[in-house]
C-alpha cells in the first residue's frame, strides 16, 4: 500500500509540474519474477520513476516503453522473459526464470476517473477492494481497456469500460467473487468479440498500528511503521510525551486517561494495538477493555510473560469468570519474534516482523527452509 501512496503523491506533484505520465504494471507473471501481479511505477515524461515492477533490471527498459507510450498516448503490453539464464536481451543477465507481462497505460488527467483517481479512491475509502485491469496478453497492440474498475462498497469505472452491460459483468462475474474469495485472480472475458484477460486484484487496506505508549521506545518503532506504510497512532495519558514533535509519523498523538482510550480507537480486522506504556495499571485497563473485541485480530504487549499472566488472574479475579482461550488467542506477549532483539530499534524490528507475519498469516521462518514457491501462485486459467 506503501508504494501505492508514493505513487498517488509522485502523480499529483508531476501534474501540478505540467509533466505527462504514465502507469507501468505488472499484470501476468508465468514463473519466477521479482515482483509479482499489481506491483506498480510511474513514470513522467522527465524520466522519474516512482515505484518498482522488477528488481531494477526491467526498470530501465520499461521508461523507454512508458516515455513511448505517452508519446503515442496508447496503452501498451510489454512482455519480458528471462527464462534463459544467458538472456542479455535488455544489456543484463536477467536470470529471473519467468515471463512478466507489463502494461502500460499514459495517464489523462482530464477524464474525471482514470486509473490514478481508482488507485487514489482505494486509499481514500480504507475498505477491502477488488481493482480491475484488463489486457490482451496475446496481443502486444492491444485491445488493452487497463485498469478500469475498482470495487467495494461503492464499485466505480473508468470511461475505458465501454457500456453497462459489460460493467455489470465486471461487477456481478468477476469483481464480487474475487471479493468474497479475497485473492487475486485472472478471468477470460469477452469485449465486443475480442478475448480479454481480467486481472481481479485483491487489495485489503494498510494496516493500523495503534501504540498505546509514548515513551522513548515507541519512536522508533512509529517511525518504522510509518516508512512501510501502516497508519500509525499514538495513544498516551501524558501531553509532554504524546504529540507530532515526538512522532512526527504518526497520523492521530492522542492523550487519554486509561479508561477512555478503547472508546476512542478506531478498530478493524487490519489492526494492531500494543501496550507499550509501561504503565501496569494503565495497560490493565486497557486490556481488559480490549480482550471482549471480535474485530481485533493482534494485541502486543511489553513485557515478560509473568506480567501478562498476573494481568489474566487480576482481571478474571475482578469478573469472576475465566478467560476464553479465544480471547487469549489474539493477545502476544512478550511480543516481538526472537531474533536476538536488545536495543529499542531492535525490538521495533521484532514486533513489527511478527505483526507483518500475524496478518499475512506467516509464522516467520526462514526462507531457506520453505521447499514451496517463495510468492502464493496466483490461479492462471489453462488457455492463457
Amino acid at each position: 500500500m506503501k508504494e501505492i501512496k508514493d505513487i498517488i503523491n509522485a502523480y499529483h506533484q508531476a501534474r501540478s509540474q505540467g509533466q505527462a505520465t504514465a502507469l507501468a504494471t505488472v499484470v501476468l507473471v508465468e514463473g519466477s519474477s521479482y515482483r509479482r501481479p499489481g506491483a506498480r511505477m510511474l513514470v513522467t515524461d522527465e524520466g522519474q520513476l516512482t515505484g518498482a515492477i522488477s528488481g531494477g533490471c526491467l526498470e530501465g527498459d520499461a521508461l523507454r516503453k512508458a516515455l513511448l507510450a505517452i508519446s503515442q498516448k496508447k496503452n501498451k503490453l510489454v512482455t519480458y522473459d528471462t527464462t534463459e539464464g544467458n538472456n542479455t536481451t535488455l544489456g543484463v543477465q536477467l536470470g529471473c526464470n519467468g515471463i512478466v507481462h507489463i502494461l502500460f497505460e499514459p495517464i489523462d488527467g482530464s477524464m474525471s476517473v482514470n486509473p490514478m483517481v481508482l488507485l487514489a479512491k482505494l486509499l481514500e475509502d480504507r475498505c477491502p477492494s477488488v481493482l480491475i485491469t484488463l489486457f490482451d496478453h496475446k496481443a502486444a497492440s492491444g485491445p488493452h481497456p487497463g485498469t478500469c474498475l475498482l470495487f467495494s462498497d461503492t464499485p466505480q469505472t473508468s470511461e475505458m469500460t465501454g457500456n453497462s452491460e459489460f460493467r455489470t459483468h465486471l461487477i456481478d462475474e468477476i469483481a464480487q467473487q474475487t471479493y468474497r474469495a479475497q485473492t487475486s485472480v485472472f478471468e477470460e472475458i469477452n469485449l465486443a468479440d475480442k478475448r480479454l484477460t481480467a486481472f481481479a486484484e485483491w487489495i485489503p487496506p494498510s494496516l493500523r498500528l495503534l501504540v498505546v505508549g509514548a515513551g522513548n521506545d515507541t519512536i522508533p518503532l512509529s517511525y518504522m511503521a510509518a516508512h512501510l506504510g501502516w497508519e500509525v497512532q499514538v495513544i498516551d495519558g501524558r501531553s509532554s510525551h504524546c504529540n507530532s514533535e515526538r512522532f512526527p509519523g504518526a497520523s492521530i498523538c492522542r492523550v487519554a486517561k486509561a479508561e477512555k482510550v478503547v472508546e476512542g480507537m478506531s478498530i478493524d480486522l487490519r489492526t494492531a494495538v500494543l501496550l507499550m506504556t509501561h504503565n501496569y495499571r494503565y495497560d490493565l485497563q486497557i486490556l481488559m477493555d480490549l480482550l471482549p473485541r471480535t474485530d481485533l485480530r493482534y494485541l502486543g504487549i511489553l513485557g515478560p510473560k509473568s506480567k501478562l499472566e498476573k494481568m489474566y488472574t487480576e482481571i478474571e479475579e475482578q469478573s469472576g469468570a475465566t478467560i476464553p482461550d479465544s480471547q487469549k488467542a489474539k493477545v502476544y506477549g512478550p511480543i516481538g519474534l526472537e531474533i536476538g532483539a536488545e536495543t529499542s530499534d531492535e525490538i521495533s524490528l521484532s514486533i513489527l516482523a511478527e505483526i507483518q507475519g500475524v496478518f499475512a498469516g506467516k509464522t516467520g521462518r526462514s526462507l531457506r527452509y520453505k521447499d514451496a514457491p517463495i510468492h502464493h501462485p496466483l490461479q492462471i486459467p489453462e488457455n492463457l
